[in-house]
């Protein structure tokens, strides 16, 4: 079953809007886990204009289900992430000052520097995910580094699904089938909603995990927490694809 993380960035951004602690970020996370998420995403920078430092360090020893921390491998970056040993760390090659991730990893270009730092957070024990484009080759090289899995970045999918489905999935599919060859684990995430998400697992079913944010915290806002969650959890379980 495809596990469904729930990046709650946005929940830290609201908090940061007027200070204080309202929403509070760990109750956000520890509902988020009790309304069956399977696991917790976060992705600090630099600039801590959403998650900060100290939010990572607070949720590490309180969550019970997967905890997977996302960012750019700077040194700041590496240094918190052995210091909390999450289960999953997922490396992305955002600029500092980048709004949001909006492209994977050349990891032909970056195989050097990736393997470096694949190799130092497994000396830590924790699994690591590169995030990539839809595209065999980007699959093959983040194989050489030795990561575990790979993160489908998929807003192309999402832009495209409105369009024609089938068309959207083939270049996803053709590099998760890639990635099975090759023995990778594979993650998925960016623009995956309501709309599109139990497509996109239902053509991937050896999908190991989402990790999803904007769209479900927008969601929540009409529906509810729990109710958002469990309609995910349900995108996941449906066997039926439709267009």
């Amino acid at each position: 079953m495809t596990r469904l993380s729930v990046n709650i960035n946005k929940v830290a951004t609201l908090r940061n809007a007027r200070g204080g602690n309202n929403p509070d970020v760990i109750k956000t996370a520890l509902d988020i886990e009790r309304f069956g998420a399977q696991g917790i995403t976060v992705h600090p920078r630099p600039d801590e204009r959403h998650i900060r430092y100290d939010d990572v360090r607070a949720l590490a020893p309180l969550l019970s289900t997967e905890f997977n921390i996302e960012g750019f491998p700077s040194e700041d970056f590496c240094l918190l992430v052995e210091e909390v040993r999450p289960d999953q760390v997922t490396l992305v090659p955002d600029a500092p000052a980048q709004l949001t991730s909006n492209h994977g990893w050349d990891t032909r270009k970056h195989l050097s520097e990736l393997t470096e730092i694949v190799s130092r957070f497994h000396q830590s024990g924790i699994r690591t995910s590169i995030f990539i484009d839809a595209l065999p080759e980007m699959a093959e090289h983040a194989a050489r580094t030795g990561t575990e899995r790979v993160e489908l970045y998929t807003e192309p999918y999402a832009t495209a699904y409105g369009v024609s489905p089938q068309n959207a999935i083939a270049p996803f599919l053709e590099t998760a089938m890639a990635c099975k060859s090759l023995g990778l684990g594979l993650n998925a995430g960016h623009d995956l909603s309501l709309q599109n998400l139990a497509y996109f697992a239902n053509a991937i079913p050896f999908l190991d995990e989402v990790s999803i944010g904007h769209a479900l915290i927008c969601d929540a806002l009409y529906l509810g927490l729990q109710t958002t969650v469990e309609r995910y959890l349900a995108c996941l379980n449906t066997k039926t694809i439709t267009t």
